[in-house]
Order: structure tokens, then sequence, then C-alpha cells
């Protein structure tokens, strides 16, 4: 099968890549390596770790659009917002499936710039919905793309179920995650554009992102630092370790199509369901590095929610889904990663 994946170069992107690749099939990924959200280093480390030579001569040759390869696996630098390279892209591609994971991620920031999450998240989106729309109906891509547990906000309901509609986003980043899901469904109804949607909650892992907590809370162990706990310590978090998250989309991408459905669209939830309290994720994280954190207590951040717990049984059901990564087991992963990759400031 050949995939494309956007994004290929972000957290889940490199995972997933690495994936589809172990099970031969051939994956062509593309990313703008963006610095927006967090330095753009670990992303050019992702790509080395995928087996592509990263150096100033190859990072100039995809500043000139040629493509980095190896086997499986052909990588190009690339923009979802620029429709024309898109579309040169997916016409001479022949992708049975395009994985969309390109976005900026990101409750709070999104609250800072707005205008580029807007940009980013949804107006890419719809390029790529026009793109394949494109298409001839009979060569059409599937497309599978990421949604996020945030748009659910703050709901009472748990645990947080696809069937509950009244949900309302808290931030613009989940708003755009949200609108989406709405685009997508629209171009399934009117163009017949398969699509899905997977709404991630809380992924962490190895090469996972600096601005999420168990990055921010391991380094800050290290360096002997102060961690802020945000609700007073009170949220909880539906924790999900990357390999897990990666088996889902793998299954979904894998699984059959839905043409036989009259609007061939679905959203699922794709998390452990199992939410942890924010004083647990710490002392497992203590135990773990042996190290004692200095806790600071502040209240909720705008645009923040209270929990995250994701109700998994459609996904079980249709494409047999399995979680099976207990948190103890995935953040011991994460700290033997970090260690070994910020090896100096680990043994600092």
């Amino acid at each position: 099968m050949r995939v494309l994946i956007t994004g290929a170069a972000g957290f889940i992107g490199m995972h997933l890549s690495a994936a589809l690749m172990h099970r031969g099939h051939q994956v062509v990924g593309f990313d703008n390596l963006s610095g927006i959200t967090y330095d753009r280093e670990l992303k050019l480390a992702r790509l080395r770790n995928l087996g592509l030579e990263i150096s100033e001569a190859t990072m100039q040759r995809l500043s000139a659009g040629e493509a980095l390869q190896k086997e499986g696996f052909t990588f190009y630098q690339q923009d979802l917002c620029d429709r024309e390279k898109l579309q040169a892209l997916v016409s001479q591609g022949n992708f049975e499936v395009v994985v969309n994971l390109a976005a900026l991620a990101g409750v709070r920031l999104s609250t800072e710039i707005p205008e580029q999450y807007v940009q980013s998240n949804f107006q890419g989106f719809f390029n790529l919905l026009e793109v394949l729309k494109s298409q001839p109906v009979e060569q059409r891509s599937r497309l599978v793309f990421a949604s996020s547990s945030s748009v659910y906000g703050d709901c009472k309901v748990v645990p947080f179920a696809e069937s509950n509609t009244d949900i309302k986003p808290k931030s613009v980043y989940a708003a755009t995650k949200q609108m989406d899901e709405t685009i997508a469904y629209a171009y399934a109804s009117l163009f017949k554009i398969d699509a899905i949607g997977l709404r991630f909650f809380t992924v962490y892992g190895p090469y996972g992102r600096p601005d999420m907590a168990p990055f921010i809370f391991l380094k800050s162990f290290l360096e002997g630092k102060e961690i802020t706990l945000f609700n007073e310590g009170k949220s909880r978090r539906d924790f999900t370790y990357v390999g897990d998250i990666v088996e889902g989309v793998v299954k979904v991408i894998e699984g059959p199509d839905q043409s036989a459905k009259a609007v061939p669209f679905d959203v699922f939830n794709i998390g452990n369901g199992s939410p942890v309290g924010l004083f647990d994720f710490v002392h497992t994280l203590e135990e773990i590095s042996g190290k004692k954190a200095q806790i600071k207590l502040a209240g909720m951040p705008k645009g923040d929610v209270e929990q995250t717990y994701a109700d998994v049984t459609k996904l079980k059901q249709v494409y047999g889904y399995q979680p099976h990564t207990n948190l103890r087991e995935g953040l011991q992963h994460f700290y033997d990663w970090y260690c070994a990759f910020y090896k100096p400031q680990a043994q600092a």
C-alpha cells in the first residue's frame, strides 16, 4: 500500500511512518519542519531515526524541493498550506490512503497566535480536501485525519463518547479540530470523500513533544527545577502511549473502506480509556527517575479542561483496537529514551 503522511517529522508522524515501513508499506511523508511550537532540531532527529541522512547539504536539497529517500520512505519539506505543491504530490503519488497529521498543536499557544492555528489546522486541511476532491472518484485516496480529545471541551458526561454531540471546544486549537471534523463530513456527504477522524487522547512516549507534561516534568525533575500543576493538581488525563496509538491508526489504515455508507465518514476516539490524576502521574515519574518533584500549584489556565477520558468501545468494536501499555511501562520507555537522547543534560 502507498500511504502519504503529512506531518511526518512530527511525534506521531515519525512513529507511524516507521510502523508502516516495518509492515512493508511504501510511505511518502512531508513536513514544513516549522519551529513554531518547539525547536525543529527534534523534528530533524526524528527524520534521522527514520533512516534519513540529515546534514547541511541534505537540508539545502530539501529547501530546493528535492526529496530525501531510503528504502520504503520518501520525504519532502513541504507545507499543507501550499495547495499547488500538494496538488502535484497527490496527483502523482497514487496513494491509497492519505493520513493528515500536519497541524500546529497545543491548547495554550493557540490562544496567543490564533490566526496561525486557523491557517495551519483548518486552511491546510481544507486544501487537502480540495485536492482529494479533484481526483477521479475511482482513484481517490481514503483520508484518515487527526482530530483531538480537546473537541469535547469540559464535557461532564464521562467517559467521552463519540455519540455525545453536545461538545463545546474551549480553545482555538480545539475549535480548529472541530472545524476539520465538520468540513470533512460535508465533503464526505457532497463529494464522497472517504474520511475517518481520530480523536487522539494525550499521547506520550519517545520523541514526544517538548511542550507536553511528560517532557516538561521530566526535564524539570532532572534539572532540579519546580513544576507547575494547574487546576491545583486536580486535573486528570487519559495518557496514551504512542505505540498503542500507532497500532490503532495502522488498523484503521489497513481496514476496509466506507464505500457502502451513504456518507463515507466516521470519527473515533483513540486513547487509553483510563485517566490518571496529575499527582499520580508525577509520583510515577518520581519513582522511575529517582528524583523528587518540587511542586507549585496554580489555577486553571485559559482554554484548558479538567479531564480527558476516552470511551474507546467504538474503535475496539470496528477495528479491534486494544491499548495495552500501562502508564508505568510507557513512562519507563519515555524516560529511557530521554536519558539516552539528552545524555549530557540527564547526567548533569
